[in-house]
């Protein structure tokens, strides 16, 4: 375990230092750019609001293998006096998701209609209700308008070019110049259009469950609380040992997973990602840790965490529920100062989406991916299996 971590999933602090503070430059240019263009149509239109928030494994210490990837969440600023109302959809979105609508105020002004006709849907009957798809769609059009003086500002730094596919959140690929920075990785960036909420919560389309599976209505909107996850794992790094164990367990149970996936047929190849997603390892290792003492997860007993870890996992597959993190934990350290909103809601089932054959079947595979783990690293690391990690 320790030479798979160290060859293939640990990253040089050095790279990944480098590539965060070059996406930092560039996301930067740009969103300045959007904004300042985005002033001109007037208040009654959509805009950002100018600042962008940084995401995801890559800056969470968790992330295995290259720092090509990257996520960042950029705020958007609804016209004066529409404020979201966000409204839980229950049954109408996806199983396993907290999914609310935003609602305008009733009575608006005339001087609003063009908004509402622009961004706005109804769904069951209740209009003005913002449209994931339709921000998503302005989003991506903005950023490409803007794309061509960011570029000739950046060319001695790097080339950037913007894609998209329909439903997801447009992509920034950025190819640095050879002279300009020593790690010459390609990167891609997914910048995602988000409502603020306030309390650093913020509301982000919700994203494709796959090619066989209906999209929820675009009227609907998922809850991203990735600060408050920023803020918890600032919160362990201060309580547990010094040489904690916890976010190289997730390294390491992430990179089993995606070894596995590799001899694993279609379609429950794909499943198996799905169930076993890097979300659901992560709320997993934090229900975890919340659940022993701290001190237990020093360096020294890795394997005996990581073999908690796997049978904590088909603990939950095997009882069909892991609820999320944050929605309505009432057993949170009062240290964290969790949003009132995130406290009274209702709690999610994050497996809830997933039938029980699917579950056991995943179950199984994960104690025995965990049982023969020298082998599923001897087997999957040869170059006949490793193929490269898509971009998001």
């Amino acid at each position: 375990l320790e030479s798979f971590y160290a060859r293939q999933l640990r990253l040089s602090p050095h790279v990944l230092g480098h590539s965060k503070a070059h996406v930092g430059r560039v996301v930067a240019e740009l969103v300045r750019a959007a904004k300042a263009q985005g002033l001109q149509p007037g208040p009654l239109a959509l805009s950002l609001r100018g600042d962008f928030v940084r995401v995801g494994s890559a800056y969470e210490q968790h992330k295995v293998r290259s720092p090509d990837c990257f996520d960042i969440l950029v705020p958007l600023r609804l016209p004066p006096r529409l404020e979201p109302q966000p409204r839980c959809a229950g049954a109408l979105g996806p199983h396993g998701a907290f999914v609310c609508g935003l609602r305008a105020r009733s009575g608006w002004p005339r001087r609003y209609r063009p908004f509402a006709e622009g961004f706005c849907v109804e769904l069951q009957g209740r209009s003005h209700l913002l449209s994931s798809g339709l921000v998503l769609r302005w989003f991506q059009g903005h950023l490409q308008r803007c794309l061509g003086a960011v570029r000739y500002r950046l060319q001695e730094r790097c080339r950037i070019s913007l894609s998209a596919c329909p439903g997801r959140p447009p992509t920034l690929h950025i190819v640095p110049c050879s002279d300009y920075v020593c790690c010459h990785i390609s990167m891609a960036v997914r910048l995602i259009p988000a409502i603020p909420l306030g309390d650093a919560l913020y509301l982000t389309a919700l994203p494709p469950q796959g090619p066989q599976v209906p999209p929820g209505p675009e009227a609907l909107w998922g809850l991203n609380a990735s600060r408050q996850e920023q803020r918890l794992l600032g919160w362990l790094k201060e309580q547990t040992p010094a040489s904690s164990c916890h976010l190289k367990c997730l390294q390491i149970l992430k990179g089993l997973r995606d070894l596995r996936g590799q001899g694993l047929e279609e379609p429950f190849s794909s499943q198996w990602g799905r169930v076993l997603s890097s979300y659901v390892l992560k709320t997993a290792l934090f229900s975890l840790l919340l659940q022993g003492p701290l001190e237990a997860w020093d360096e020294r007993f890795l394997v005996e965490r990581l073999e908690d870890l796997v049978l904590y996992l088909r603990s939950c597959l095997r009882k069909q529920t892991l609820m999320h993190f944050f929605l309505g934990n009432a057993s949170l350290p009062d240290a964290l100062a969790l949003p009132r909103f995130l406290k009274e809601a209702a709690p999610v089932n994050l497996l809830a989406a997933f039938d029980g054959p699917t579950l056991d079947l995943v179950a199984f595979q994960l104690i025995n991916t965990w049982i023969q783990a020298p082998h599923v690293i001897r087997m999957y690391s040869s170059p006949r299996y490793l193929r490269p990690v898509p971009t998001p």
